[in-house]
């Protein structure tokens, strides 16, 4: 009985060290310019995983990444970088993220990740109210999910 207990525990332990192990992560980097125009987080789409990670690298200065109010699964931890630094955030929670850049919010640098299932939050993220371009950057960005 004892050896079975023994074996189970391995067996328990080898399946979460897999399981911690395909966490992928990703990279999105903050940019003056690219082929996309001025202002950009590249990709500013993603769909990845719960317990993914997403590192969002300062290419350029004068930018940081927050996550916008309103556009979190319940639960999810709000995060913001500092200006200027890279920062990496592990995403636990499905749903629909919205992503933006503070000082350049307005000019439409935002990024949407979803996380596993989208349902969770899409209606609410859909109906935040966005400034100037980050609408329309918005709009394209809904439409992927479900490409």
């Amino acid at each position: 009985m004892r050896s079975i207990r023994l074996a189970l525990s391995v067996v328990a332990a080898t399946l979460i060290a897999a399981g911690a192990a395909r966490a992928d992560e990703v990279e999105v980097d903050m940019m003056n310019m690219d082929k996309h125009g001025m202002f950009q987080l590249e990709p500013s789409f993603l769909k990845i995983a719960p317990g993914d990670t997403v590192h969002f690298v300062a290419k350029d200065k004068g930018h940081d990444v927050e996550s916008i109010s309103g556009m979190l699964p319940d639960g999810a931890q709000p995060f913001k970088s500092e200006m200027n630094k890279d920062t990496s955030v592990t995403f636990t929670k499905s749903g629909v993220y919205g992503i933006k850049c503070n000082p350049h919010y307005g000019m439409g640098m935002v990024a949407l990740v979803v996380v596993g299932d989208p349902s969770s939050n899409l209606k609410a993220a859909e109906s935040v109210n966005q400034p100037g371009k980050a609408k329309k950057s918005f709009e394209e960005l809904f439409k992927q999910i479900d490409q």
